[in-house]
């Protein structure tokens, strides 16, 4: 089965892709990053992709280019790319799509694995989440904040053996992994603690965990989680409060294997002077929130505050 030491692309090399990565091949899987940052590209083609923090710090061989087109096959496709690039991310991969691969959204925000639908075909795609958190320190070098589940599942719900397969492979070569029964449920679980997190990260330079120790930003944090929970039911996705909190705790906690010593990558977007995921992440609640009549006024103003920053160095549309 070609699920069971699968060829691995990976879309989109930044932290998480690279993490993904890179404990993939090290796990022993033939994988291939993909990604425009030459630099970045052209030091892990040539000295090995290097893991520092959690887990120790070493170099793992792997290929990578920044050419998709020049990839002959792959099993499973990982998009870890920033969302707003999808539509041309998977028209550049659509030519692995002539056997039975499956393509995975890694990415932040709600909608990803629709877009990539319409090109990739739904039967192709499917969904997933992550707790671990990641930094590019330099070109070629990647942090890692945690040792956390990873979690996929079929869009349209229901355990299939496929994604059961993909779970195990992952989790045999060194990325811990289990198959959901309802990822839209888990998505928007993680969903809720990017809101509450990554706008404030970006906006203050703030870790996790510092974040959540000043007791002014702590109650936005719970508020703005709360308006996203209340969207969430709208849209017909059972999450209790109590374990949304609970689930946003569990992010920020230094230890363990939490992630709270991490900042957003919203943060990271900011401080290189690139285009944030605030309408991707932030943006899809609220967009929603308009269609069901739902009140959000903590993550209005999240959005509006990130995308003044974001007005200092890019023309707003």
């Amino acid at each position: 089965m070609a699920f069971e030491n699968p060829n691995v692309v990976v879309i989109g090399a930044g932290a998480m892709g690279g993490l993904f990565g890179g404990l993939l091949a090290e796990g022993g899987l033939d994988v291939t990053l993909v990604d425009t940052w030459e630099e970045h590209i052209s030091t892990i083609a040539s000295k090995g992709l290097r893991i520092v923090g959690v887990g120790g710090n070493r170099a793992i061989p792997i290929k990578a280019t920044t050419d998709a087109g020049t990839i002959k096959q792959a099993d499973v496709v990982l998009f870890q790319c920033k969302a707003f690039v999808n539509e041309s991310a998977a028209k550049a991969a659509k030519h692995l799509f002539t056997g039975q691969p499956v393509a995975i959204s890694f990415q932040n925000g709600l909608g990803n694995e629709e877009t990539l639908s319409k090109i990739l075909g739904a039967q192709n795609v499917m969904g997933g989440l992550t707790a671990q958190a990641g930094l590019v320190e330099a070109p070629g070098v990647v942090r890692n904040f945690g040792d956390l589940p990873t979690t996929i599942g079929e869009m349209q719900g229901g355990l299939s053996a496929r994604a059961t397969a993909v779970a195990d492979a992952f989790t045999r070569h060194s990325l811990p992994t289990k198959a959901s029964p309802d990822i839209r449920r888990d998505k928007w679980k993680k969903l809720l603690g990017n809101v509450g997190l990554g706008a404030i990260s970006a906006v203050t330079d703030l870790r996790s965990f510092e974040i959540m120790r000043v007791a002014e930003l702590q109650e936005v944090v719970f508020r703005s989680v709360d308006e996203a929970a209340a969207v969430a039911k709208a849209e017909g996705i059972a999450l209790d409060v109590t374990e949304a909190r609970e689930v946003l705790m569990k992010l920020v906690d230094t230890s363990g294997g939490g992630t709270g010593n991490s900042k957003s990558s919203m943060r990271e977007d900011i401080i290189r002077r690139r285009r944030t995921e605030i309408d991707t992440i932030h943006g899809s609640v609220q967009r929603l929130a308009r269609k069901h009549g739902v009140a959000t006024p903590t993550i209005d103003t999240m959005i509006a505050l990130v995308k003044g920053l974001q007005s200092t160095y890019l023309q707003q549309a």
